[in-house]
């Protein structure tokens, strides 16, 4: 199924959930199929848990603190 199948299909749910619900019921379905959508990615391996952290090196994080402490005058 193509991507663009996949989000009509979202795109009509979300819109029959608006007409025949309210707000709140947009919003359920807009957050579960957030859930769905990143679940599915990690059940098919496109998403692991390290994607979602960030880690800094020790450079980055030594010219992080220069700049709190104001010695880097680069901007």
């Amino acid at each position: 199924m193509s991507r663009a199948v996949v989000g009509l299909m979202a795109g009509m749910a979300l819109g029959f959930a608006a007409y025949f619900g309210d707000f709140w019921a947009f919003l359920l379905v807009l957050g579960l199929g957030a859930v769905g959508l990143v679940v599915g990615r990690f059940m098919e391996g496109d998403l692991e848990s390290r994607d979602f952290v960030r880690r800094r090196d020790r450079q980055e994080r030594i010219r992080d603190d220069r700049r709190r402490a104001g010695g880097d005058r680069r901007r």
